[in-house]
């Protein structure tokens, strides 16, 4: 029997490339909001976990994000 998929249980690394990357952490449900805000420097690593309250993020600047399913190159 397969595992179910546990999409609260993804982490994913954020490692900014530049001063002022910022992360935005929004809401689950019927009307997006934003709930949590992250300003990192250059070389500063940012941790963040899908949870049952944070649904997606945003990135603006120029930051690696490592996932599961790879490297992602934000603000390039």
């Amino acid at each position: 029997m397969e595992e179910a998929v546990n999409s609260t249980q993804d982490y994913v690394v954020i490692q900014a490339e530049e001063n002022g990357v910022t992360i935005w952490g929004l809401t689950r449900g019927s009307a997006t909001k934003f709930h949590h805000t992250e300003k990192l420097d250059a070389g500063e690593v940012y941790i963040a976990q899908f949870t049952e309250v944070t649904s997606a993020m945003k990135i603006h600047g120029k930051a690696k994000v490592y996932t599961k399913h790879g490297v992602i190159e934000a603000g390039k």
